[in-house]
């Protein structure tokens, strides 16, 4: 489930600027290991093109994909939080083209201006509600109950 706006259209006007100086364009090739559940969150990224999966770790097993995302869609918010850890970990399903910010960046550029701070902890707050709600949707559909009726 994408966020209702993008990156840019969340941070005020006169604060934009303050932000794309720290952007830079990445291209990403196919299969490319992104982060890793447990390691360092350094750096977020805004999807422009593509698609990447998002992992979790099962002991025993291969990696399990619990989601999948897109255009205009923030990868990564575990930079935001202490202990700036990976919760999950990511890698492109085709080729991707992004703009990637350099986490500790951001994260002092949040600190020295407060409404551009408060712009991104709640573009980050929001992206993370509507995935929150995504999953629950979805083991609703895996999990509920199937062809129960409601209680009147």
């Amino acid at each position: 489930m994408a966020t209702a706006r993008d990156l840019f259209e969340a941070v005020p006007p006169d604060r934009r600027r303050q932000l794309t100086d720290l952007a830079r364009e990445v291209s990403l090739p196919r299969a490319t290991r992104l982060f890793e559940e447990g390691r360092r969150a350094d750096r977020f990224w805004i999807i422009r093109s593509g698609q990447v999966a998002l992992d979790q770790h099962v002991p025993g097993r291969r990696a399990l994909v619990v989601e999948t995302l897109g255009r205009d869609e923030l990868l990564g918010w575990s930079w935001l939080f202490p202990p700036y850890l990976w919760h999950l970990g990511a890698q492109t399903v085709g080729p991707v083209e992004a703009v990637e910010f350099d986490a500790a960046s951001v994260r002092a550029l949040c600190d020295s201006d407060a409404v551009l701070g408060r712009a991104m902890y709640r573009y980050v707050a929001e992206t993370v509600a509507d995935r929150l709600h995504g999953t629950r949707t979805r083991l609703l559909d895996l999990y509920g109950p199937q062809g129960v009726e409601p209680d009147d």
